[in-house]
C-alpha cells in the first residue's frame, strides 16, 4: 500500500533552507560592519587612514563573510540531497525545487566576492 503524496515534507524542507539562507545573509552583513566599523571610528576621531590599524577588523569581517558563504553552500547541498532523496510523487510537477538552491549559490558566490574584494582593497 502506497502512502498519499505529502508536500509538506518539500515545503519544511524549503523553510529549513531559506532559514539557512536568512543566518548567511546576517553573517555576511555582520561580517561586513565590522570590517567598516573601524573606518567609521577612524573618520570619526579625524585620524589618517592607516591599513595596519584596521587589520583586526579585516580579518574578523572577512573570515565571518566566509562563514556565511560557507553556511550557504553548506545548506545548499543539504537541500539538494534531502531533495532528491525524496519519492517523486512528493514533489509537484512544474514546482521550481532548485529556485532557492540557486539562489544560494549566488549569494555564497556573492560572499565570496566580497570578500576578495576587501582583502584585495586593504592590500
Amino acid at each position: 500500500m502506497s502512502t498519499p503524496p505529502d508536500p509538506r515534507v518539500l515545503f519544511a524542507a524549503e523553510r529549513t533552507l531559506l532559514a539557512w539562507q536568512r543566518s548567511s545573509l546576517a553573517l555576511m552583513g555582520f561580517g561586513f560592519v565590522i570590517e567598516r566599523f573601524s573606518l567609521f571610528l577612524s573618520a570619526l576621531r579625524g585620524e589618517p587612514e592607516n591599513p595596519g590599524h584596521h587589520l583586526f577588523s579585516l580579518l574578523v569581517g572577512v573570515a565571518l563573510i566566509l562563514i556565511g558563504a560557507g553556511v550557504a553552500l553548506a545548506s545548499s547541498v543539504s537541500y539538494r540531497r534531502f531533495v532528491s532523496s525524496l519519492p517523486s510523487q512528493d514533489v509537484s510537477s512544474g514546482y521550481l525545487v532548485g529556485l532557492g538552491s540557486l539562489i544560494n549559490l549566488v549569494v555564497a558566490a556573492a560572499g565570496i566576492a566580497l570578500a576578495l574584494y576587501l582583502l584585495v582593497g586593504a592590500l
